[in-house]
């Protein structure tokens, strides 16, 4: 196992080169100098060139590359251009909220997905399935921006049930420790503050979660359709097992293997910043940060939060990887 771990963190450094590099290249074709942003549009052309010359931009591709990927190795991501702060510091204070949005939004993707693709496989071509089916079709549709919009109509400003943005209310008697509020909330037994921080999060979580859902709600009626089929599902059934325990013992366990699949996929593309939803709801996160950083043209916002996107996908994709060997055990490493 540990020779499996240590071979795939070997095979993730050209991945990761290859994703510094395209960062790289690509923000050199985007419009706009970062100089100009900085200096103002009515800086003169010298004042330009000095700031540039400054910042190493005028220096050829490959000196500005191997210049970028050496900060990168000793974890320098730089500065930002617009507000000076460096850039793991920024990252530091919003990944949290990220992170805690990803979590609520697969927990919900998750518990209402998996007993959905469950029931739909074992009513097949019943009326259950045949709505829970229609429904993830639904799910994968429905533009994210759209539902977001229509939450906050809806249960934000007629119903006025939930906020319709941020992470807490103005007011609340509350003192952030770790960042991620709702464990901060419970150390300190702050149940006021906690119920207000969870209000904040169901809008953001149910539409941020809405495509996971979808997807995790048909990939477990797949699974199962699948494992239902087998001779040992048949066998068990023969022997008069309770058919809940044929499928909750024999059939689920067997059948978890794509769902963790994709919920690890989709748990690292949530970790990623849902920049639309982030956005929508004000929610100081990851995503809602690169996205001002590339209206800004914040060179340094882009690439290090980029990378560091990167390097969260792969190690959740390390880390699905590996939990397969504790729900199949005939799976081996070598």
């Amino acid at each position: 196992m540990l020779r499996y771990i240590a071979k795939r963190l070997l095979d993730l450094i050209p991945v990761l080169l290859g994703i510094s590099l395209l960062v790289f290249l690509f923000l050199q074709f985007i419009p706009g100098n970062p100089a100009i942003v900085l200096l103002g549009p009515r800086a003169t052309p010298a004042q330009v060139e000095a700031l540039m010359e400054q910042m190493g931009l005028n220096q050829p591709l490959p000196v500005q590359y191997f210049a970028f990927l050496s900060r990168l190795i000793r974890l320098d991501l730089g500065r930002s251009i617009i507000s000076g702060i460096p850039i793991m510091q920024e990252i530091g204070t919003r990944w949290a909220a990220t992170f805690e949005l990803s979590v609520a939004a697969m927990l919900f993707s998750m518990v209402v997905g998996i007993p959905a693709g469950i029931i739909a496989a074992v009513k097949k071509n019943g009326w259950i399935d045949n709505i829970a089916m229609s429904g993830s079709l639904l799910g994968v549709s429905m533009p994210v921006y759209w539902l977001g919009l229509l939450l906050v109509y809806l249960f934000a400003v007629n119903l006025q049930w939930l906020p319709p943005s941020g992470r807490i209310s103005v007011g609340v008697n509350f003192q952030p420790i770790t960042g991620f509020y709702v464990l901060d909330a419970l150390m300190q037994l702050n149940f006021p503050a906690l119920g207000n921080i969870l209000s904040h999060l169901i809008l953001p979580a149910m539409t941020v979660g809405t495509i996971p859902l979808a997807i995790v709600a048909r990939i477990t009626r797949s699974a199962m359709l699948e494992v239902m089929s087998q001779d040992y599902i048949r066998t068990a059934r023969a022997k008069g097992v309770v058919e809940r325990l044929v499928i909750s013992k024999h059939a689920l366990k067997n059948a978890l293997l794509p769902v963790v699949t994709i919920v690890g996929l989709q748990f690292g593309t949530l970790l990623s910043g849902a920049i639309l939803t982030e956005t929508i709801f004000s929610w100081p996160g990851l995503g809602s940060w690169i996205y001002e950083g590339i209206l800004a043209r914040d060179y340094p916002v882009v690439q290090g939060g980029v990378v560091f996107v990167a390097i969260v996908f792969v190690l959740v994709n390390l880390l699905v990887d590996v939990s397969y060997a504790f729900l199949d055990p005939r799976i081996q490493y070598k």
